[in-house]
């Protein structure tokens, strides 16, 4: 297909005591580290765990309750936004090709002619063996196709930073097997890709890094040494224990030392004295919890 390249790798990617919620409840909770340029990331964790929360803070489309998400020498059009199938309504009158080619929209502007860019979208359509389907209503599609075109709509976006939400769910091995080459290829460019995942054996084998979610990190680091017993269980009772309708924590924990395990906080706690930033447990990345 037509190359598609960038100026420059990807920034940085940098979490600062990071709280996203909603209605002041929050779903990801003093969230501290930094996905590094280039890197290939896989999050996971438990359902309810915030994963989706996280990517879609990082696009901002979530504001933070708390705290910020840097993303130096990156603007927005840098960021690239897959999300789950679920959420694209498939009776929404749009065909393949109108559907890939808002992934132009940054770079052309949403009002113009998108005719004279028919090439690029065909390689697009080409590289993710959707030749043919241009004129397709995407409600006829199985969710392998509808995956395929989401992806290809990625492509044409050339951003630095790619943002894919379960990506591979519900969807067959050998459409798994292709769109990872393409996750592959994007990493072996230098982009930088965050990937919301729940297969652990497919995190295990294909992403070097993992940030391990439980409305808190509980381990962020090299998958080996995130992906452990003893922290997915950690992750299992954290999520089970998290009080829904709790206010953004109000008790700061003890500041663990650099080889601690960080602390689980209290987000039932009544106590209505404001949190006290300077002395919040940090999540050291790579240390796992």
């Amino acid at each position: 297909m037509e190359r598609l390249t960038t100026s420059a790798p990807g920034g940085t990617l940098a979490f600062r005591g990071l709280t996203l919620g909603y209605a002041r409840h929050p779903a990801v909770h003093h969230l501290d580290g930094a996905i590094p340029p280039g890197s290939l990331t896989a999050v996971v964790g438990p359902n309810g765990a915030g994963k989706s929360t996280l990517l879609k803070g990082i696009m901002g489309e979530i504001r933070p309750l708390e705290g910020e998400v840097v993303r130096a020498g990156l603007a927005r059009h840098d960021i690239a936004y897959l999300p789950q199938a679920a959420e694209i309504d498939r009776a929404f009158p749009i065909g393949v090709f109108d559907l890939v080619a808002m992934g132009l929209w940054r770079r052309v502007g949403p009002w113009r002619s998108l005719k004279r860019h028919r090439d690029a979208v065909e390689a697009a359509l080409a590289a993710v063996g959707l030749t043919g389907f241009e004129r397709r209503p995407i409600g006829t599609l199985s969710g392998g196709q509808l995956r395929r075109a989401l992806f290809a709509r990625v492509l044409l976006q050339d951003a630095r930073v790619i943002l894919l939400d379960e990506p591979f769910a519900a969807i067959d091995a050998r459409t798994t097997d292709e769109l990872l080459a393409l996750v592959h290829g994007w990493h072996g460019e230098g982009r930088t890709v965050v990937a919301v995942l729940h297969a652990l054996d497919q995190v295990a084998r294909h992403f070097p890094e993992t940030l391990l979610l439980a409305r808190e990190a509980v381990a962020w680091g090299a998958t080996a040494g995130v992906l452990t017993p003893d922290n997915l269980r950690r992750a299992r009772r954290l999520c089970e224990a998290w009080d829904e309708e709790a206010p953004v924590c109000r008790v700061p924990p003890a500041r663990p030392g650099p080889d601690a395990h960080p602390q689980s906080h209290d987000h039932g706690s009544p106590d209505p004295a404001p949190h006290d930033h300077g002395s919040h447990g940090r999540h050291s990345h790579g240390h796992a919890a």
